[in-house]
């Protein structure tokens, strides 16, 4: 990371950094241009590894990628405004990237990953129609790396 200042190094900072977000943007492989897609999510940290989960269609552009080729980017952040430094205007923010690999998930899995993004997305508990997951297709992204970053200004109130 070019600004080793601004890096996120503990682990437990970065998943509150996505605990607090509402938002990912996927990365995904398309020709000529790569394709990036808002997605609402839930996700968990297990063993030192942390698994999005979404939701989509069983057809379109983004599940045909995916099938594609299922290594993705994942970002998120949060904007906490503009502030002035001297002679200048810059960004207060905190952002998480990671790299991963996306799968289709089926069953009890599909169930769980519902779930953990409902109770993200300030539903925890929603009880659904669970023939849904007939229609839904539902994705897990495990990272298999992940950084994060931020910056607020110094003496800002």
């Amino acid at each position: 990371m070019r600004r080793a200042d601004r890096e996120i190094t503990d682990f437990g900072e970065i998943a509150d950094v996505l605990c607090r977000a509402d938002t990912i943007r996927l990365g995904l492989h398309d020709k000529p241009y790569p394709y990036i897609v808002p997605l609402s999510f839930g996700f968990e940290v297990s063993v030192g590894k942390i698994a999005l989960y979404f939701h989509g269609a069983k057809e379109g552009l983004k599940h045909d990628l995916i099938a594609k080729n299922p290594h993705v980017c994942v970002e998120s952040d949060i904007f906490h405004g503009y502030a002035e430094v001297p002679k200048s205007v810059t960004t207060e923010y905190e952002s998480v990237i990671g790299f991963g690999v996306c799968e289709l998930v089926s069953g009890e899995e599909a169930a769980h990953g519902l779930d953990l993004l409902l109770a993200h997305c300030g539903f925890d508990g929603f009880e659904y129609d669970r023939a849904v997951l007939n229609v839904t297709a539902v994705y897990r992204i495990t990272l298999e790396s992940v950084t994060g970053k931020r910056r607020f200004v110094e003496g800002k109130s």
